[in-house]
């Protein structure tokens, strides 16, 4: 009994201190959770240090020039002189110029076709066998009149002889020789002879009415004759200008009808571009009298990557808009464009009269609202009310009042606006954040032997590109390093 007492009250002591040393354990965390929340508490709170975000940017320096603003315009290649080939007469083909082909190259005068002109010569001869029988009766008319004016000479000469020969009588009578009876017969043979003459008068005036109906005949025939000639000359056709044939439809042995079009002249060295612009950009165009001036254009055309250029100047506009048409349509005459053809679509620069005290930004400065970011004294940025005159491709001319000598942002993002600190990069910079593609020249790749062989033969064996544009392929393909995007083209062109 006093041993298991013993141990009873043993266990009975281990359970009392581990029951008082958790207790003791579990306020000492209540104690420190309680200093710990009092101690948090008792402070002030700390506020982190913030720092201004600070933008990079990139500025254009913004100066007053005078600058010669351009329009870019779109418009189509044409010949200023198309004769159309129709024919006058109806009938067979019956022979056929060797260049009276597709693309024929032609002289003025040159015979191109001929119709069957076998009716056209029955006319002919015919109108001259007329003639010649209207000139028979004009030689046969001048004959009579030459008889009866000597008729009416002998008729004159008579009747002389009869007055004289009644005065005789009438003489005799009065001295008593000469009876009444001869007289009266003398009185008769001179009336006899007046009427004579009379008779010849008229038959005078009818010789020179036939001389003029046989020289009405003769100018009739004449006419007739002309006629039958043109006739004639109407079945060969010929070439009204030196140029180019174009939509021939025509082939040896056709029956063709009158005016039936039998293919175009057209004159490749007298060209010209009709081009359409706005009616704002048209009176832009126009001179302090509201005529047209005549500007200076660049014509440009992208071909297999080689751009081809021509020349001219604005030469007129047309008279009225069209319908269902908008702007203004105008012509511009070209210099010399001997690789261009009637047809093709080109790109057109025109100089605008110059204008004073404008500066060039880039397009991308101009925000929504009309306003630029310039940077003041702090590296801040504010904005500044522009008036926009033109807009030039990546470029805008603008005009302000006080803005000549600021840093204007390149650049109009969300992010920056009126306020915002920035800070400029330096060109270094700037070509590392994406400018390197406007101060890098045309991309250049290398090509393999065969690679190269392969363009060189499509542009040699190629019928649609004129002689100067193969020649400029061949001279870049002849090259190092050539174009990419001439590469990219050609390869487009034969499916590679």
């Amino acid at each position: 009994m006093g041993l298991r007492f013993m141990r009873f009250l043993r266990q009975c002591l281990t359970g009392l201190f581990l029951l008082s040393l958790t207790l003791g354990l579990l306020a000492y965390a209540g104690q420190t959770v309680v200093s710990a929340v009092s101690e948090r508490m008792a402070k002030e709170p700390r506020q982190p240090d913030r720092r201004e975000r600070v933008f990079a940017v990139r500025t254009t320096l913004a100066q007053e020039a005078r600058a010669t603003p351009v329009l870019t315009a779109f418009g189509q290649i044409q010949s200023r002189r198309t004769l159309e080939l129709r024919t006058q007469a109806s009938g067979i083909i019956t022979e056929l110029s060797p260049d009276f082909v597709e693309g024929g190259q032609v002289r003025t005068g040159q015979f191109l076709a001929r119709i069957d002109p076998a009716d056209a010569q029955t006319a002919r001869d015919r109108a001259r066998a007329d003639r010649m029988d209207a000139e028979a009766e004009q030689r046969e008319a001048a004959r009579a009149l030459d008889l009866a004016r000597d008729e009416l000479e002998a008729a004159r000469d008579q009747y002389a002889l009869q007055e004289r020969a009644l005065t005789r009588q009438r003489d005799l009578q009065s001295r008593g020789v000469g009876t009444t009876a001869t007289v009266e017969a003398a009185e008769l043979a001179a009336a006899q002879a007046r009427q004579s003459v009379l008779g010849s008068r008229q038959a005078l005036a009818l010789a020179e009415a036939r001389i003029d109906q046989a020289a009405t005949d003769l100018a009739r025939a004449d006419l007739l004759l002309s006629e039958a000639e043109r006739r004639l000359a109407e079945t060969r056709i010929t070439a009204g200008f030196s140029g180019t044939l174009s939509d021939v439809s025509v082939v040896a042995g056709r029956l063709v009808s009158a005016n039936e079009q039998l293919a175009q002249l057209v004159d490749a060295t007298s060209l010209e571009v009709a081009f359409r612009v706005s009616t704002p950009q048209y009176a832009r165009l126009l001179d302090d009298k509201g005529a047209l001036i005549p500007a200076p254009v660049r014509v440009s055309l992208d071909v297999f990557g080689l751009e081809l250029t021509a020349t001219g100047r604005i030469s007129r506009d047309s008279a009225a808009v069209g319908e269902g048409r908008t702007g203004r349509l105008i012509f511009a005459t070209l210099d010399n464009a001997p690789a261009m053809k009637p047809g093709d679509f080109v790109t057109l620069r025109i100089d605008e009269p110059p204008l004073d005290r404008v500066i060039t930004l880039p397009a991308s400065a101009l925000g929504a609202d009309g306003a630029v970011l310039v940077l003041a004294a702090d590296d801040r940025l504010e904005a500044r009310a522009v008036t926009l005159l033109r807009r030039q491709g990546n470029d805008i001319l603008v005009r302000a009042p006080g803005l000549a000598g600021r840093e204007v942002v390149n650049q109009r993002t969300p992010v920056l606006g009126p306020g915002i600190k920035v800070r400029r990069l330096s060109p270094g910079a700037a070509m590392q954040e994406g400018d390197e593609g406007t101060a890098k020249p045309a991309n250049l790749v290398e090509l393999s032997p065969d690679r190269r062989a392969r363009l060189v033969s499509f542009v040699q064996s190629s019928n649609d590109m004129p002689a100067a544009v193969k020649e400029r392929l061949l001279a870049q393909l002849d090259k190092p390093r050539v174009p990419a995007g001439m590469v990219e083209r050609l390869e487009r062109k034969i499916g590679g």
